[in-house]
């Protein structure tokens, strides 16, 4: 499968660069599936194009949609009704979700810029897996209308692309234009990051260019002992309860059919109580509080995009708690966080994150181009 959904005929694209849209956003004309059958049978086609769609317009032409996972709620790009993308770059591994077809459309070349959406890492995953640039704006600078909710609170539209020119174009027509590019001083690698040695040794040896540019490199913690677990826990129960309130009624009215790991997540949402779910934003605010003020002195926060490269096709069902630790932050802090393809293990891509303060998606840009 090449990325784009079977239901729409692939368009072409006269003249400009191409759009290519996950099927989570709308494009007037098109239905909207959200990964999901019945879904696409109990919906409406879109009558006008998301926000997000109407900005991009003016630069780009809309040449299809996109598979996702089921709601978008995974981060494998495994869809149990639709197949899996083909990761262009491995085959026989993940193209990474829930923008998977997004992803295997822009790294094979199909397309020139992606328009997914990223909740946990949905566009930081892929693009990791895929060897491509992702950005995951600020949480509060792209519209939101147009979009099918996962959990509102941490859910923006985002963008992959080959190159990071085509994906300034995108960001800065996407963005309301009051973020700032001011260059940061300071690359916080913390040393507390849990991945395995190798992952850290190849992405921290990459940010050896950044302090050769004038950057410094500051590796101070960022949690206590079990900060990172407890951080992925509270997020992933804060998540659960909006994916529940967004999607609850629904499922259980139409009682859609749904792949094992994402009908198993959908089953402990619908658990989660306004207890747990207070408790957990609690967790939130107070890492958020901490983390942003950390911010004040111009830092970039620098993690691997991923904990590893792409898994094999056959290990679905693993690891998505070690990808959260990591993913978690920039929703948690409604900030920017752009993944870049700088890194290979055994072949195999591996992205590096930075993540910035609110606001200055710009700087991340600027910075990137110190990477190129």
């Amino acid at each position: 499968m090449n990325g784009f959904v079977s239901w729409l005929p692939v368009l072409d694209a006269p003249a400009g660069l191409r759009l290519a849209v996950k099927d989570v956003i709308d494009v007037a004309g098109m239905p909207t599936g959200a990964g999901n059958p019945r879904w696409l049978a109990t919906h409406s086609i879109p009558q006008h194009d998301a926000a997000v769609v109407r900005a991009l317009r003016a630069e780009f032409t809309v040449v299809g949609k996109t598979h996702t996972d089921e709601l978008a709620y995974s981060l494998t790009g495994t869809n149990a009704h639709y197949g899996t993308p083909v990761n262009p770059v491995a085959p026989e591994r993940m193209p990474g979700g829930s923008s998977s077809g997004t992803a295997a459309v822009i790294a094979a070349g199909l397309a020139d810029l992606g328009l997914g959406t990223d909740t946990a890492g949905s566009i930081r995953v892929p693009a990791s897996y895929t060897g491509i640039f992702g950005l995951r704006p600020t949480h509060s600078r792209a519209p939101h209308d147009g979009i099918v909710p996962l959990a509102p609170s941490f859910d923006v539209p985002a963008l992959l692309a080959r190159d990071l020119a085509t994906l300034r174009a995108g960001a800065r027509l996407m963005l309301d234009g009051v973020g700032t590019d001011a260059r940061p001083r300071t690359i916080w690698w913390p040393a507390d990051i849990p991945v395995a040695e190798p992952v850290r040794q190849v992405l921290r040896s990459t940010l050896t260019r950044l302090v050769g540019a004038g950057f410094e490199l500051t590796t101070a913690p960022l949690f206590e002992a079990g900060g990172w677990d407890r951080l992925r826990a509270a997020f992933s129960t804060a998540q659960a309860a909006q994916v529940w309130e967004q999607h609850g009624e629904w499922v259980r009215r139409e009682r859609p059919i749904f792949g094992r790991n994402v009908s198993a997540r959908l089953e402990l949402a619908a658990e989660v109580t306004p207890r747990m779910a207070a408790e957990a934003r609690s967790v939130l605010r107070t890492a958020s509080d901490r983390i942003l003020r950390a911010f004040a002195d111009d830092r970039v926060l620098a993690l691997p995009a991923t904990p590893y490269p792409a898994p094999l096709l056959e290990d679905s069902g693993a690891g998505r708690a070690a990808v959260v630790r990591l993913t978690c932050l920039a929703p948690i802090l409604g900030a920017p966080a752009l993944s870049l393809p700088v890194a290979r293990i055994d072949g195999l891509p591996l992205g590096l994150s930075l993540i910035a303060a609110p606001g200055c998606d710009e700087s991340l840009l600027a910075t990137a181009e110190l990477l190129r």
